[in-house]
């Protein structure tokens, strides 16, 4: 059966963005693969956490993720610090990537910045953890962004030398599922940025904690242009706060731009902020009443992630027991 690895760093914050450009599409693949979702604690530290924080953050991205839709009794989910083979399969993958695919990667220098010297080794092989993530499943399928297609390109490169060094054809070579329709959802400040939790305004980013008020005044304020909204989507090229709004608005109400400019064209944004509003707080309302009752209730969420992580443990025991035979590691 195929099988799908999708993870998610427990940062805080989970929002519009992450809920358009990933959440809901994990909601409908869960009824078509098996399904492993994982909040990456371990990718989380590559940068500094508070402890405290990034416990909290753990819970609150699960019920998040469950809040939206996730069944976690049909699927695995846990976080990926419970089950030990992520770092043991990683450190195998360390032995095996080379320094000059891990040189090429893009998100490090953007994410290191200037003060590359002073990046915690970590984030300079965190795309050799990914790959230990999706292969420590064998897992067929990797719902990716833009910018993990390099990562996952990555993981195959190191899946197939392992299978080359070692004359085996023990890892599949997976496969990325790209969602191109509202996967980049731009910031309600400035739509030339993607939508961010690192964004030090609030009012960039539709929260999924946020209530209806919350949810209404950002709206509102969210910047647009004077112009009335145009018949096509090509009156868009040029304007991206309008482009971003439309876009979610068509989005929530899974449809296409064109139909949502058919209905608009002409109209001005205080009619169609007051529209979106409704949409918003319809969509997001029930999830951020479930994500309230859940994270009150902590030990239900340690119970789903205890239990998740136990199930995870035992589909990569024998996986990575096979990956230390071929190695030729000595155990018992």
């Amino acid at each position: 059966m195929n099988r799908i690895f999708s993870g998610v760093q427990p940062t805080g914050n989970l929002h519009l963005g992450n809920y358009l450009g990933a959440i809901r599409n994990w909601v409908a693949l869960q009824h078509q693969y098996e399904c492993l979702f994982c909040m990456v604690d371990m990718h989380a530290i590559t940068v500094w956490q508070e402890p405290a924080q990034l416990k909290a953050n753990t819970r609150e991205v699960a019920a998040g993720l469950i809040a939206a839709g996730i069944d976690p009794k049909k699927n695995i989910l846990f976080n990926q610090s419970q089950v030990p083979g992520h770092a043991e399969l990683a450190w195998v993958f360390n032995c095996v990537a080379r320094l000059g695919w891990l040189n090429r990667m893009t998100q490090f220098k953007e994410k290191a910045g200037k003060h590359r010297e002073n990046a915690s080794v970590g984030l300079y092989a965190y795309p050799n953890l990914m790959a230990a993530d999706i292969m420590l499943y064998k897992a067929t399928h990797v719902p990716v962004g833009e910018d993990q297609k390099q990562h996952l390109e990555l993981t195959r490169d190191i899946a197939q030398k392992f299978n080359n060094d070692f004359k085996t054809e023990f890892f599949p070579l997976v496969e990325p599922l790209i969602f191109g329709v509202a996967s980049r959802v731009m910031s309600l400040r400035d739509g030339t940025k993607k939508m961010s939790k690192s964004d030090p305004s609030d009012y960039s980013r539709i929260n999924m904690t946020d209530d209806a008020d919350a949810i209404a005044q950002k709206v509102r304020k969210a910047k647009t242009d004077p112009d009335p909204l145009p018949e096509r989507p090509d009156g868009l090229e040029t304007r991206p706060e309008a482009a971003n709004l439309v876009g979610i608005y068509a989005a929530l109400s899974d449809q296409a731009v064109e139909p949502v400019l058919a209905r608009y064209a002409g109209a001005q944004f205080s009619a169609f902020k007051n529209d979106l509003v409704d949409l918003a707080v319809a969509k997001l309302g029930p999830i951020n009443a479930e994500m309230k009752r859940l994270m009150a209730d902590p030990a239900q969420i340690d119970a789903v992630l205890r239990d998740g992580a136990q199930r995870a443990r035992a589909l990569s025991e024998p996986i990575l027991a096979q990956v230390y035979d071929i190695v030729g590691f000595l155990r018992p």
